[in-house]
């Protein structure tokens, strides 16, 4: 028997009509992007393993997916090494490749490797998938899209409040109602000095990372588990439950880190950002938390996330400020700060709360129907017409009952049907059907380009 066909678990298949609702949701995030002089480029599926390792901190080296070297990829490992079961080293011997975990690492790449060229600051937008190898489950997969926008060479606190914006702009334009999450990788910096584990500074932020997941007492016992003392968990604590006004919050925090010089430029700067973005106008719900970290290691000032306030899911965009990014690639302090919207989730979010246009799936506007020979051709010159008119048109391929056509211009939700039959022949005009409403009229060709044009 054979194989029922199959894919991948955390991959999914999208029909024309899904993929209709995706490209809506890509071309706004587009359009939002061009408006604010973003330009687009693009970087190959998978990158050298020396260009992802070590970037993500060790859980995102796990969720890298590698790909053996081609040919005989076990020439170079011996018994010995196999027995040993080095996994670190064995993949460093059978994976020169990997695809990619982000498209921010690769762009820190293409900075580097193009650096003559590009003028600074430069602004840029991604929209390609990526690939991790997480446990699937509702709102994760291990192939989605990113749609990212990044500017680097510049240091100016206005390129996040700009982004700020632009999340709030897709965001409205989608309908969605969004809670915009933002910190300071500083502050983070000044809580571990304050605290007494300054030197712990990344398990701290992995940690705490994950406490809308799994709970404060089950951070705190990961905490422990990583060699924190009981007295510094306790000092931690009450900052991760501040609550209040961001003004409030700010206050506190200015009190709380006084005694840390990287805490408080943290404070400042996020005051910047925040002040920044509520003097401009927003939609969203703008709010600090002090137990955002994003485990990225690589970020080092602001940091956004953002949640759907209808919807049970995870975050739906995310994103910060990463001062050294390239100084792996070779180019030394370039500071870079961008975000990245997760197309899937957002796509899941649409679709749970329907917030499609009507016309989303609607990709042609006007079905001819064949009679026959004679018909068909004449049929055939006007769909040309249209399409030369911009009119998305289809002449139905096959010489079929009137039914059989009109069902099939029913389930594509087509709305119009155009008939050339005999009499509309011989005067040379088409006949127009509205399938909403049943209306027929009878119009010469310039007439229909004009009416399907306007319609």
């Amino acid at each position: 028997m054979a194989q029922k066909p199959s894919i991948p678990k955390g991959t999914r298949d999208f029909s024309p009509n899904e993929m209709a609702r995706r490209n809506y949701i890509f071309d706004t995030i587009k359009s939002v992007f061009r408006l604010y002089g973003y330009q687009q480029i693009e970087t190959p599926a998978m990158e050298n393993l020396s260009t992802l390792m070590g970037k993500y901190g060790e859980e995102g080296d796990k969720l890298l997916f590698k790909i053996l070297n081609s040919g005989d990829f076990m020439k170079s490992v011996g018994e010995e090494e196999l027995a040993e079961r080095n996994l670190v080293k064995l993949t460093n011997k059978l994976c020169e490749k990997g695809l990619r975990y982000d498209l921010t690492v690769p762009f820190a790449r293409f900075v580097v490797q193009y650096r003559g060229q590009l003028q600074m600051p430069f602004k840029r937008y991604q929209i390609q998938p990526v690939w991790r190898a997480d446990r699937p489950q509702k709102g994760r997969y291990r192939e989605f899209y990113q749609c990212d926008a990044d500017v680097v060479g510049s240091d100016s606190l206005w390129n996040e409040i700009e982004l700020l914006s632009m999340i709030d702009m897709v965001f409205s334009r989608l309908k969605v109602r969004v809670a915009i999450k933002i910190n300071n990788r500083k502050i983070l910096t000044g809580i571990a000095e304050i605290i007494g584990e300054a030197d712990k500074i990344v398990d701290i932020t992995v940690a705490i990372d994950k406490i809308d997941k799994i709970g404060i007492d089950n951070v705190n016992e990961e905490l422990r588990s990583k060699g924190l003392s009981e007295e510094a968990i306790e000092r931690l604590r009450p900052l991760l439950e501040m609550n209040g006004s961001n003004e409030e919050k700010l206050t506190t925090l200015s009190t709380l880190l006084a005694e840390s010089e990287t805490g408080m430029k943290g404070v400042e700067e996020l005051r910047t950002v925040v002040e920044g973005f509520d003097s401009l106008g927003h939609n969203c719900v703008a709010d600090i938390d002090v137990s955002l970290a994003r485990g990225l290691n690589y970020y080092t000032g602001t940091i956004i996330e953002v949640k759907a306030l209808d919807v049970q899911i995870g975050s739906i965009t995310g994103g910060g400020r990463y001062d050294n990014l390239t100084g792996v690639f070779g180019m030394p302090g370039l500071s870079g700060v961008g975000i990245s919207f997760g197309a899937d989730r957002i796509y899941d979010v649409l679709n749970q709360l329907n917030l499609y246009p009507e016309d989303v799936a609607e990709s042609v506007k006007v079905l001819f129907v064949n009679f026959g020979e004679k018909e068909a051709a004449a049929a055939a010159k006007t769909v040309k017409i249209l399409r030369e008119e911009g009119v998305a048109a289809e002449l139905y391929p096959d010489v079929a009952k009137m039914k059989k056509q009109m069902g099939f211009a029913d389930s594509e939700s087509i709305p119009y049907v155009a008939i050339i039959g005999e009499t509309e022949l011989q005067e040379g005009k088409v006949n127009l059907k509205d399938m909403a409403t049943g209306k027929q009229e009878t119009l010469t060709p310039e007439e229909l380009v004009e009416k399907l044009k306007n319609a």
